[in-house]
Parts: C-alpha cells; structure tokens; sequence
C-alpha cells in the first residue's frame, strides 16, 4: 500500500479513533497522544499483511489506551483536588434519542463513572455498548478470550449504574437553566435556578493544584446556591459568559482577556433538574476549548 493510500485509510479511521480514546482516557490531549501513536506505528507496519485494517488499528490503538489508562489510575491517586474529565466541544441535537446516546457517553457524570472500571472493562464495554463492534472483535482488540470479554462487558454494566446518568432533558430545559444560572452569577438572582436544582445537588471544582478553587464536594442546593451567590458571583461577574455544547450537553464557557479560564457543564436526574455542576479550571484542560465562534472540533 503506498504511503498516501496508507494515511488515506487511517484517516477514515481517525475520529473513530479519537472518539473511542476521549472516552477510555477522559482526557481529550491524552486521546490525540494515543491516536498519534497509532498512526506512527500503522506507517511502520506491514500494509499488505492486514486482511482488516480497522480493526487492527482499532487494537493497537484500544491497547496504547489501557497501558496509559493504568498509569494515569496511578497518577489520579495524587492529582490535587477533585478530578474531572478534560472537557471537550461537541455537537448536540434535539433528537431526544440521538440526545441521549450522546450525553451517555461524552458527558461528564459518565466519564466519572466509567472511572470506577478496571482499563479492560472500561475499554471492553465501551467497544461493545457504545461502538457496537462484536465481542470477538472486541476480544481481539484486548486480547482476551471472548467468554472472558463478555465477563468484562457483564462486569462493567453492573458495575456502572448506568441509569443515573442517562437523564438528558431538552436543549430547551438545559437553555433555561443556564439563562438561570448566568442571572444568578450576573444579578444575584437565584430564584430561577433554584427551581431547577435537585435537593441533593452536588457541584465540585477540578483546578489540579493550579489555580485557586473548591478544596471538597458542594452537597445540597442550600450550599450550593450560597456558593455560587457569595463566591461565585464575585470571582466570575467580569468574565465573558459564552454558552457552548460541551460533553453532550449545553454548558458555559468563561474567557477573560480572550483566554479560557472556566468551563462549566452539568448532569441531571430523572425529572430533569440539575444533579451535579461540574467546574474545572485547570488551565492544561482548557488547554483545548476553544472559544465559541472560532471553530472547534467535536467529540
């Protein structure tokens, strides 16, 4: 296979690739890490031996994935603060369907719950309930049995809950939401948001030991609406608000002097109100948002 037939096949394969990267790693720079090391590795292979290209860029690819999944595990346990997944830019839709396959697996309580899976279990389930490849594709790809790939798949729905984070809510329920929750930073005037917060709200703040932020978990909407009142509206009331499809879902972008310095999405509950606020100001995670009307890729 010549070397620009070569690129071309990897590049059919290539958001593929860093589709199903974001979501083993939860970090967008890692993913494109990742893909890059395929595609290095596919231009030293032997072409004409493959019977499967995709698949075996698939494997090489979903195995880099698990190695560095581990080693990032080891580095999670010292990581400063509160953890979250680098938050990227994504498209939405008001197919309530197409809404919902998405939200499941790019949005940020997913990604959170996914952390509770050993590397080949988060690698197996995904390959098989998000990307739908068949379990002795899937077996290959991580190099397992298929008996024990389906235990891994087994293993990862029971382990996942996955009901609690399904709930994606209309783009107009999650417009009003933050309509309300901008008036509440701009004006003090938490009344709207208040009615679309749960009782058992929960926010939390990922700065990574970098930048000041929350040094704990946010429970309950009477905590969560003092802070975001006394402390939120002081430090953010001069910072450009900028609404944004980010991890499935509408959230806020926040730049100050054309840099991000904020991103903010959210995670709701059967009735649609507000279950968790997620902030992460760690500048290497915003690393890679760019600001609305300036192009961005999708996830």
């Amino acid at each position: 296979m010549r070397e620009t037939a070569a690129t071309a096949v990897f590049e059919d394969s290539r958001r593929f690739l860093l589709n199903l990267a974001y979501r083993i790693l939860g970090s967008r720079s890692d993913a494109e890490d990742a893909v890059l090391e395929t595609f290095l590795k596919w231009r030293e292979s032997d072409h004409a031996a493959l019977d499967n290209p995709r698949a075996w860029l698939t494997t090489l690819c979903t195995r880099h994935c698990i190695d560095q999944l581990r080693l990032a595990h080891r580095a999670r346990v010292d990581y400063v603060g509160t953890w979250l997944p680098e938050p990227i830019h994504s498209e939405t839709t008001e197919s309530p369907e197409q809404m919902l396959e998405l939200s499941s697996s790019l949005s940020t309580a997913f990604l959170l719950l996914l952390e509770r899976l050993t590397p080949r279990e988060r690698a197996a389930y995904l390959l098989v309930d998000i990307f739908d490849l068949d379990y002795p594709d899937v077996a290959r790809a991580i190099g397992v049995q298929e008996a024990a790939c389906r235990k891994l798949v087994s293993r990862a729905r029971a382990g996942l809950a996955e009901g609690k984070v399904r709930h994606a809510p209309p783009r107009e329920r999650q417009e009003q939401l933050l309509d309300a929750f901008h008036a509440a930073i701009a004006t003090g005037a938490t009344a709207g948001l208040t009615a679309l917060l749960a009782d058992e709200v929960e926010l939390c703040a990922d700065g990574g030991g970098k930048v000041p932020t929350l040094g704990h978990i946010l429970h309950g909407k009477a905590e969560v609406l003092a802070f975001i009142h006394d402390s939120l509206r002081g430090y953010w009331g001069d910072y450009r608000w900028l609404p944004a499809d980010l991890n499935g879902g509408r959230g806020v972008i926040l730049a100050s002097a054309g840099e991000v310095v904020a991103s903010v999405t959210f995670a709701y509950d059967e009735l649609g109100q507000v279950s968790n606020i997620y902030i992460v100001r760690n500048p290497e995670k915003l690393a890679g948002l760019e600001l609305p009307g300036r192009g961005a890729g999708d996830g």
